[in-house]
């Protein structure tokens, strides 16, 4: 067991080598595309080939949230509706359920929430670099 709360089980549908890194490209299902940068040596001694079935895990910390698609560098972009808002005195922890079955769970500033307009109910998009994706074997 670990602390990240974000787990998604997917198959490997691809993985491009590089000298030092590859990126992973798992399939979560219903359209959803999770990528994940990770070394090589990382990626021969968990026996990554595309149908192994593996577990993405991110750290809530690593998620940022959108009230929309952006068109940036981040390659993970899941678009869902927020089922719940924890709020902090600083922080809140916000639950995006998205197709499939998916919940990400995305620990952003108060001000965040507020500037956003993110509300339980409301589609939002979780935001997630495929550096910050580790994958489990």
């Amino acid at each position: 067991m670990i602390s990240a709360r974000n787990q998604i089980k997917g198959v490997v549908a691809e993985v491009k080598e590089g000298a030092v890194n590859g990126i992973v490209k798992v399939d979560a299902g219903e359209g959803n595309m999770i990528s994940a940068t990770i070394s090589m040596d990382s990626i021969k001694e968990l026996g990554i080939v595309a149908g192994k079935e593996v577990t993405a895990v991110i750290k809530a910390t690593s998620v940022m949230m959108a009230n929309g698609k952006l068109n940036i560098s981040a390659r993970n972009q899941l678009t869902g509706t927020v089922s719940a808002i924890n709020e902090g005195a600083v922080n809140a922890i916000v639950k995006l359920d998205v197709a499939g079955g998916i919940g990400i769970t995305s620990t952003i500033s108060m001000e965040a929430v507020k500037d956003l307009g993110l509300e339980v109910g409301k589609e939002a998009t979780a935001i997630i670099k495929a550096t910050s994706v580790m994958i489990s074997a």
